[in-house]
């Protein structure tokens, strides 16, 4: 096969318009060598994942037989009802989608179907046939069509089991999928939501784009619908919300999961780390396109908005396209956020750094606190001198040598500010409500530390989050680095607002009261690196959530005046700090609950791993190497 029948092969399935259109913007924007890095990124994601498929997420026939083995000494073997809503589908599909519940390894379930008036007489051939086949599977035929959200409500009156999964009628589950779902709860049955990853079938029956999710996001949750795709639900929650709400139809399963989550506790919701849904791609599915359903995005506008005002959340998502932001409001009374900016001869950074954040931030109610750390730079002491004459910035001279956590600590203390900002000299403001976006998230019940969406120069992506484990310390990493400007990211993850276990602290707001309960930054061992990644940890440990908007940019020139590790002595200092974080967190580094065990440690681009850090069947004798990806 030659290399443009093997593209042709794979487009093959895909959206080739959608495709077209991305070209020609990656041409446009950022020349040739662009789009062909892009084409062969493409080529390579789309190879990649069927061998990854086949060496890690196929299973053998004694993976089977374990399987069934495991079912038998279960102490809890729920009884999982599958809701499937059917209007007209290919009779193929349907017929599929219904093989995939019986072929299901864990054999307590039922299969509940409503029919929702299909016009198409094979529909209700296939779907009596299946019932007289199969006492489980139990089928309801509407007088009328009422849609999804009427259709799945019939479904649900069916059901009896202690559980409910949602299942499309053009989709398909995996094998193991209930397995999986009954594993968890066998393991944990205060559980009363839980999710799977999912991937794509395409028209030709070839899995791909695989969605390997994260645990609980609720601020993910808030930009898409992270549940989605395998959802199973505790049904007697299910029924008191009242099941789906009708109006919301193409969204109804995002509105069942916001009111559902109203309920219950976050750590009764739990994520299994396994593509366990293949969702179909037609040109009638939002799985291929979301502008073919234009109207499921805007019901789940009304979804999140309806969710805010029942949790009495001063909130206003709105639809961005690729997900959703959602706005939180300032109080009316703003309260004083203290910006500290560490520099030491830094003049031709510090500069443009303060003159940008004077000129273009929105938000006004801030003090600025510049730590000058010993500067003997003559243009710089003129430049600290001409700030002090602004009643908004004080100058704090402190002579001890530099110390990054201990320069903010001692800032903090002088800082009459309800709310912290520990920004770097070598940042320029780029989004003028930076501000006002990081503050107002700040301010919501459980935020501990906000984190903002810093560019390189060149437009580049420098922090985009920080992901544990990630790299050649193994410590952590910055999410998406080096992405271009303008990519959205691993399934919008670039450019939309989420939880992080850390964010970094060249551009960090936290409430001062956390800041002291936590214990500030570690001075004593990270003097230097880490620092705030460790911070962000502790502050997760006492029971907050990390957060990081795309909302609010900067361009950093990192490490332009300090820190950089150009020396031996820099080098091991470097080194001692990422033993400490070893030694302190441990197991943690290599589990981050923000990202995924499917995916690379290796580098930051959200590739597969390989192999995967969960236990998978072992479908071949040799793992595939990662080079091959």
């Amino acid at each position: 096969m030659t290399g443009l029948q093997t593209l042709f092969a794979l487009l093959r399935g895909t959206d080739r318009r959608r495709l077209a259109a991305a070209a020609w913007r990656t041409l446009k924007r950022r020349g040739p060598a662009a789009l062909v890095r892009e084409l062969i990124n493409f080529v390579g994601r789309r190879t990649a994942y069927p061998r990854w498929v086949k060496a890690y997420d196929t299973l053998a026939e004694a993976d089977r037989a374990r399987i069934r083995a495991s079912v038998e000494t279960q102490a809890r073997r729920p009884l999982i009802s599958v809701l499937l809503p059917t209007f007209d589908p290919k009779p193929a599909w349907l017929i599929e989608a219904i093989e995939s519940v019986r072929a299901q390894l864990y054999p307590h379930w039922e299969l509940c179907v409503a029919d929702d008036a299909s016009t198409d007489p094979e529909v209700g051939s296939i779907l009596r046939r299946y019932a007289n086949q199969d006492a489980r599977i139990k089928v309801s035929f509407r007088s009328s069509n009422g849609h999804i959200s009427a259709a799945s409500n019939t479904a649900l009156e069916l059901a009896t089991g202690e559980w409910v999964g949602l299942l499309d009628h053009d989709d398909v589950l995996s094998e193991d999928a209930l397995f999986r779902i009954a594993e968890a709860i066998d393991r944990n049955p205060d559980l009363c939501l839980i999710y799977s990853d999912e991937d794509k079938l395409d028209e030709t029956g070839a899995r791909r784009d695989p969605y390997f999710k994260c645990d609980w996001n609720p601020d993910l949750f808030y930009s898409h619908n992270l549940v989605s795709h395998f959802g199973v639900y505790r049904a007697d929650i299910l029924r008191a919300i009242g099941g789906f709400r009708e109006g919301f139809e193409g969204s109804q399963d995002y509105d069942v999961a916001l009111r559902f989550v109203e309920r219950i506790r976050p750590d009764q919701i739990h994520h299994v780390p396994r593509v366990l849904y293949h969702w179909r791609v037609h040109g009638e599915s939002t799985s291929h396109d979301a502008d073919a359903k234009p109207y499921a995005m805007v019901a789940g506008e009304r979804a999140l908005n309806d969710h805010f005002r029942r949790l009495g959340i001063a909130a206003r998502a709105e639809l961005v396209g690729y997900g959703y932001r959602v706005h939180y409001a300032l109080p009316a009374s703003e309260p004083l956020v203290s910006l500290i900016v560490p520099t030491r001869n830094g003049a031709r950074h510090l500069r443009p750094c303060i003159a940008s954040v004077l000129e273009k931030t929105r938000y006004r109610n801030f003090e600025i606190l510049v730590i000058d750390n010993g500067s003997d730079d003559l243009a710089t002491l003129r430049y600290l001198a001409e700030l002090g004459q602004d009643r908004r910035i004080r100058i704090l001279r402190d002579e001890r040598p530099f110390n990054f956590a201990a320069l903010n600590n001692a800032a903090v203390g002088q800082a009459r500010g309800d709310l912290i900002g520990l920004l770097n000299d070598d940042v320029e403001v780029i989004s003028p409500d930076w501000l006002g976006e990081m503050a107002s998230i700040a301010l919501q019940p459980g935020v501990g530390a906000v984190g903002a969406r810093l560019w390189f120069g060149n437009s580049t992506l420098q922090h985009g989050g920080v992901i544990l484990g990630i790299g050649e310390s193994g410590v952590a990493g910055h999410a998406h680095y080096r992405l271009p400007m303008g990519s959205f990211g691993y399934f919008g993850r670039a450019s939309l607002i989420q939880s992080f276990s850390a964010v970094s602290a060249a551009c960090l707001i936290v409430r001062k009261d956390i800041y002291e309960a936590v214990g500030e930054l570690n001075e004593a061992d990270l003097p230097v690196a880490y620092n705030d990644v460790d911070f962000c940890l502790r502050v997760r440990a006492a029971g907050y959530r990390n957060v990081w908007t795309p909302y609010a940019e900067f361009y950093h020139h990192e490490s332009a005046t300090r820190g950089r590790a150009d020396t031996a002595e820099k080098r091991a200092r470097f080194a001692a700090e990422a033993d400490y974080m070893k030694r302190r967190w441990g197991t943690l580094l290599a589990n981050d609950p923000a990202y995924s065990p499917n995916l690379t440690l290796e580098r930051t681009d959200f590739g597969l791993a390989w192999p995967p850090r969960v236990q998978r069947p072992s479908a071949t004798a040799e793992d595939p190497a990662e080079s091959s990806e």
